[in-house]
């Protein structure tokens, strides 16, 4: 691995820049206002559809008052054809003809305007649906944090994003059309009635009836499906599992046994797909074949009493075209209780991980941080953190470093303090803002190289050509990973930066730490899979750039313990010795042993 050669007049490179308000800039767009669903939203399924429908009440009602005209407007042509029948063809009066065929016209032009501006309508309203449950979801795993792989599988998260929200989404259709379905099937009625009450008698009967058939298809399909959906997501995690850890998997050999698991369970997955496929197309067949039966029994029952002389042909007409319109209403009637049954199911989904809670939360009456740099002290372990001071753990067990750094950073319950103020006492908001934790398990996504270090999809304006995220590489000794990339600081990583090598990753994490210049540094390891030349560059201009701000390390590198204010010593989680390192080194027995066997070789005590 080539390396830049490091500048002798500045070993520690440029200096941090420190956070500064940002340069005057257009304003930014104005961002559409959300809250997310309350408790009252996520006690069931239904209620979380019903938090959809009244969080956009005004399109709401704009898509049920243009599914209602356009409904409705369906019954004017066949009335219109009727009176143009009566009243033109069979009276010979031309004129009447004229009229109610240019009404005939005008009502056809009306009623496709009327179609395009529902359509246009719902489909703002299922996408409203649609943006609002994914900010839901995302405000919710970033609430849950470092918890979110503890309550759910990265799968079940992937599948509710890219299936779950979209179909809950589509139940919004029953707003529109729905409710304009149950209007025009009224008019429709009311239509007949004054035709001929028998025939109204028909129609109010028949589509009970339909429902009454489709209803325990009905049932077999969201229990079919909620078994369905629960396999998908199991197997879309095991999928992500298996991608994450290919590289792994395919040095263990361990490659075939995990495809034909995933081929065993798409197998099964499969097979409840049939089930559910089964269900849906008979719903579907009865969509459209009931619908086909009533029409054919209503137009027979119209017909014959057109023949005895009951009704009139004008009638007739007026009955057939009111009949075939009801195909439309009773089409969407089993439509819409096809997509509350897959809604439901998708809600139920979202509603468990909506309600998952995160395992840190605000007091009810939380308390201010102290106003400028404090001691952060750990009582488990004894650990004392002095402000500005470049502090080291050193622990034979690399778990008890970390975790003493997982209570100071607030990611576990503990009885740490921040200065004066339990740690847990404090918002957490500020204690991210100001205390940050980097591991070497923080992701890394496909971002360019520059978004990487930044954090941000688009450049600091404070940041003027790039200045402090050149400084930030430059103290993680990881000007190479930008030379070597194509494009420089554009160019692009890949998913997790697969396309670096383990070390280069940890480098590029340091420099997002360094650049976010956070008050307090809380760094695990963040040279262990680096070579000796190149830790110890990171060592000198980390603590260069760190100057004057609180930074903990946790390592047994002597490389980086050379460069610490104070080291501590921790044995069974606990401070067993304190002070600078080569203090250590001749006056801890066992501190010398840990770091003689870190090194792997003997060190003696200096004299």
């Amino acid at each position: 691995m080539t390396r830049q050669p490091a500048d002798a007049a500045d070993p520690a490179g440029p200096a941090i820049p420190a956070a500064a308000p940002p340069a005057p800039s257009a304003p930014p767009a104005p961002s559409v206002p959300f809250t997310p669903p309350g408790p009252a939203a996520l006690r069931s399924p239904a209620r979380f559809l019903w938090w959809l429908v009244v969080s956009q009440r005004g399109r709401i009602a704009a898509g049920a008052t243009l599914g209602t005209l356009w409904t409705v407007g369906l019954t004017l042509p066949p009335y219109l054809l009727s009176r143009a029948v009566d009243d033109g063809l069979r009276a010979h009066d031309t004129g009447a003809l004229l009229g109610w065929t240019g009404a005939l016209l005008a009502a056809g032009a009306l009623n496709a305007a009327l179609s395009i501006w529902r359509h246009r309508t719902m489909t703002r309203v299922r996408l409203d649906a649609a943006v609002r449950t994914v900010r839901a979801t995302v405000h919710q795993a970033t609430g849950l944090g470092d918890a979110l792989r503890r309550h759910t599988a990265a799968g079940e998260v992937v599948t509710i994003g890219m299936s779950d929200v979209y179909v809950a989404a589509d139940t919004m259709t029953v707003t529109g059309p729905g409710v304009g379905s149950v209007i025009g099937y009224a008019v429709v009625a009311v239509l007949l009635l004054s035709i001929s009450p028998l025939l109204a008698v028909v129609v109010l009967a028949g589509v009970p009836l339909v429902a009454l058939t489709v209803g325990p298809l009905q049932r077999r399909l969201r229990h079919a499906g909620a078994a369905y959906r629960q396999q998908q997501g199991e197997l879309t995690g095991l999928l992500v599992d298996v991608v994450g850890g290919l590289r792994v998997l395919g040095g263990l050999g361990g490659k075939d046994v995990y495809a034909r698991r995933y081929a065993e369970r798409s197998r099964a997955l499969r097979d409840q797909g049939y089930q559910v496929g089964a269900a849906t197309s008979w719903v579907g067949a009865l969509a459209t074949g009931l619908p086909a039966l009533f029409l054919a029994l209503v137009t027979w029952l119209g017909a014959r009493m057109a023949a005895q002389g009951t009704i009139r042909i004008g009638d007739l007409v007026a009955v057939y075209g009111y009949t075939a319109m009801l195909v439309v209403p009773v089409g969407f009637f089993i439509e819409g209780t096809i997509d509350l049954a897959r809604g439901l199911v998708a809600a139920r989904r979202i509603v468990a991980f909506l309600s998952l809670t995160p395992r840190h939360q605000d007091r009810a009456r939380p308390v201010p941080a102290p106003g400028g740099p404090a001691v952060l002290a750990d009582p488990a372990s004894e650990v004392v953190v002095v402000p500005g001071a470049f502090t080291a753990l050193a622990a034979a067990r690399p778990a008890d470093a970390a975790a003493v750094l997982d209570r100071l950073a607030r990611f576990t319950p503990s009885a740490a303090a921040w200065g004066p103020v339990p740690l847990a006492d404090v918002p957490l908001a500020e204690v991210r803002a100001r205390v940050l934790l980097a591991d070497n398990d923080a992701a890394l996504f496909g971002t360019t190289l520059r978004e990487a270090v930044t954090g941000r999809p688009a450049p600091d304006p404070a940041d003027d050509g790039g200045a402090a995220v050149r400084a930030a590489i430059r103290v993680a000794v990881a000007d190479d990973v930008v030379a070597a990339m194509p494009g420089g600081l554009e160019g692009r990583l890949t998913a997790r930066a697969a396309n670096l090598s383990g070390g280069q990753r940890q480098r590029l994490r340091l420099a997002r730490a360094v650049h976010a210049a956070p008050e307090v540094l809380l760094a695990v390891e963040p040279t262990s899979a680096v070579d000796a030349l190149t830790e110890a560059e990171m060592a000198v201009r980390l603590r260069a750039a760190r100057e004057g701000l609180t930074t903990v390390v946790a390592t047994t590198s002597p490389l980086v313990l050379e460069h610490a204010d104070t080291v501590l010593h921790l044995v069974d989680g606990r401070v067993a010795a304190a002070g600078p390192h080569r203090e250590l080194l001749r006056t801890a027995p066992a501190y010398r042993a840990l770091v003689a066997r870190d090194t792997g070789a003997d060190e003696e005590a200096p004299r």
